[in-house]
């Protein structure tokens, strides 16, 4: 029998429903401030991910599904690497959506000079060969934006207030959420910040995991995102980039934290949050939610290089993603049922001589916008009743040799159980009406 894949998961009844209500209020809400959908390929070249994400992340280097078609895997398995491949030939599946996105920005020239910036937003599958775990799949979504082309912090505040909006509109109270932020500053102050973190690291060698003595060599801040709990311990007292922003850093960081004074929304200073990414700069932040015990269940920040990166013209860019599963725990732990009710129907029932009126019943029905089911296997008219109480049918429109034979239907609510009788010519107006 054929069998789901490992750390991952079907999505359908409420987790579907769920998925769907967190993509309708995504739409609604980022419609409100500009941004417009996007969809990008599931599959990309992979140097599309590894210019902005990192050779040093975990993600490029141990999660990234590589992809390749039947006729390479032969030749890769053989010589035991992808390294002779052309570019258009290696391959992975999306790890995350931001370098997708700046991808397409950059082709199709989403941010001409002069132009106003894109502001786009996506709801995708992401794909990550990490152990599976509560709230961690290989398969799994996310709802994100992307800002191009602002560089004014005014566009960071509002990203995050966005953020914050969206957490609250989902179900979670603002008491709730854990908001942290940090500036991770630029190509002016980062590389001497970075060089000063690579020495206490090296200072510290046995005290550090084979990992971070090997990101001390590629990116020395990937080590305050350890997962080894020692190494978390020691990197405490490592330097901190609050001291080593330049002026037009720290300037920009302190008006964001003054836009977000002005709109309320509170937030903590975390000199140690680098997120998990190469490609940010200056603002990150990262949102958890209190006593749910998931982990961090959105973040993101500013990438002014990554357009760079892809190959366009110096392009700021600011986003965020959050992730659909762990969002779900998270409601879930506090009590909140993201998916809803189960959608209601009118339910069409006939003796099985009138099935052509039922037919025509039901489709006049759908074709008013009704939700309507009906009877496909030869059930009795009871079996037809206990039908429609499992689909959770508010109304239920009989369709008897009588009933026919006077041109009418039987209408019954199927909690009071009140019924009337209907002229079919007019069933389709009177039931839209009551549903």
């Amino acid at each position: 029998m054929a069998q789901i894949i490992q750390g991952t998961e079907d999505l359908y009844g409420a987790d579907m429903r769920a998925w769907q209500r967190m993509t309708d209020i995504a739409r609604e809400l980022f419609g409100s401030y500009g941004f417009d959908p996007i969809e990008t390929p599931a599959i990309e070249q992979v140097d599309t991910f590894v210019h902005g994400i990192g050779e040093s992340t975990d993600v490029v280097r141990k999660e990234m599904f590589r992809v390749f078609s039947g006729a390479l895997l032969p030749e890769v398995m053989e010589r035991g690497s992808e390294a002779h491949l052309k570019p258009r030939q290696r391959m992975a599946l999306r790890p995350e959506g931001t370098a997708g996105v700046v991808r397409s920005a950059v082709e199709n020239n989403f941010v001409p000079q002069g132009g106003a910036p894109a502001k786009l937003w996506y709801a995708e599958a992401m794909f990550r060969g990490e152990r599976p775990q509560k709230g961690r799949l290989r398969q799994f979504h996310q709802v994100g934006l992307e800002w191009l082309g602002a560089p004014d912090p005014a566009a960071d505040a509002e990203c995050i207030i966005v953020l914050m909006e969206y957490f609250k509109r989902l179900g979670f109270d603002p008491s709730q959420l854990r908001l942290v932020i940090n500036s991770m500053g630029d190509a002016s102050c980062r590389p001497a910040y970075r060089d000063s973190v690579r020495q206490f690291i090296l200072d510290h060698a046995d005290e550090m995991c084979e990992d971070c003595l090997e990101r001390a060599e590629l990116n020395p801040l990937r080590a305050f995102d350890c997962k080894n709990a020692h190494c978390r311990e020691v990197m405490e007292a490592a330097p901190k980039i609050d001291g080593a922003l330049c002026d037009d850093c720290r300037a920009h960081y302190a008006q964001v934290k003054r836009y977000l004074d002005e709109a309320g929304i509170a937030y903590e200073e975390d000199p140690t949050l680098v997120r998990g990414l190469d490609y940010y700069t200056r603002t990150v932040f990262e949102v958890e939610v209190t006593g749910a015990k998931v982990g961090a269940i959105g973040g993101g920040g500013r990438y002014d290089g990554l357009m760079e990166l892809e190959g366009g013209k110096p392009t700021p860019g600011i986003g965020f993603a959050v992730g659909f599963e762990r969002i779900h725990l998270a409601l879930k732990e506090l009590g909140i049922d993201l998916a809803g009710e189960a959608p209601g129907c009118v339910y069409v029932a006939c003796m099985p001589s009138e099935r052509s009126a039922a037919f025509s019943a039901t489709l006049a029905l759908r074709q008013a916008g009704v939700r309507t089911e009906a009877d496909y296997q030869g059930r009795s008219l009871k079996a037809q009743f206990k039908q429609a109480n499992r689909l959770g049918a508010r109304l239920c429109v009989v369709l008897g040799t009588d009933e026919v034979a006077a041109g009418v239907a039987t209408v019954r609510d199927m909690v009071s159980h009140d019924q009337v009788q209907v002229p079919l010519t007019e069933l389709a107006s009177f039931v839209a009406e009551r549903v």
